[in-house]
């Protein structure tokens, strides 16, 4: 297979793939060489320290640890910090936004996803979702980095929870299904049961009907309160 097939496979640079095989060719071995050069300034039970801090915080800045390793009587800069984690696998990645979920609305979501697992797919193209989101036009919302590898972006550690209004300069209200997007409706004001039933009203069938969506078609929201008050 060619470089590209097998880093595709796994998860792998195909630079990276052909460097490991170019080695294996010319030393029969994959393991790295010993190298030339100073030692690493970061004793291992230093390293072992960063890495532990940065797993259980994955928050924590090279500032952070610099401070850390000085306090523990060692001097490097934030660069040193960064290859070190670096070479242990994690990267430094912007930490994904994330609903906020308390445990029961967890297990709540768990439990759909475990009921519906088998439900062949000619159901879900019966089904219309709909759904509000906040729009912050000009990036009101601050970013935070965090050390994770590539696979645990999701991982709660890893992630900033939101909350889906409050803060923001726009709140819409859309719906789509497996026929494509439905209407987009600015929602001004605080929405309430009155609003939302209204919101349906003018937008929800018309898009049913624009999707040409067929008969027995399904509507789905989730359990937000004002959602219960609509109905």
């Amino acid at each position: 297979m060619g470089y590209r097939t097998i880093g595709k496979q796994l998860g792998e640079k195909a630079t990276t793939v052909a460097a490991i095989i170019r080695k294996w060719k010319k030393f029969k071995m994959t393991v790295n060489h010993p190298q030339s050069g100073a030692p690493c300034k970061i004793s291992p039970r230093g390293a072992s320290m960063i890495m532990r801090k940065v797993r259980d915080q994955p928050r924590t800045t090279q500032q952070d640890l610099v401070n850390d390793l000085k306090r523990a009587g060692t001097t490097v800069s934030k660069k040193t910090i960064s290859n070190t984690i670096r070479r242990h696998g994690l990267k430094s990645c912007s930490a994904r936004k994330v609903a906020l979920l308390k445990p029961v609305h967890v297990q709540a979501c768990l439990k759909f996803a475990n009921d519906h697992l088998d439900d062949p797919e000619e159901e879900w193209e019966k089904v219309m979702w709909s759904d509000e989101t906040k729009i912050e036009p000009f990036g009101l919302n601050s970013s935070h980095r965090v050390w994770r590898k590539k696979k645990d972006e999701y991982n709660p550690k890893n992630t900033i929870p939101t909350v889906k209004h409050g803060g923001g300069n726009i709140i819409l209200w859309g719906c789509f299904s497996a026929k494509g997007t439905g209407r987009l409706h600015r929602i001004e004001g605080r929405i309430d049961g009155a609003m939302y039933r209204e919101i349906l009203a003018n937008n929800n069938l018309p898009s049913v009907r624009a999707l040409k969506m067929d008969r027995g078609w399904v509507f789905q929201h989730d359990n937000d309160p004002k959602h219960s008050q609509g109905n």
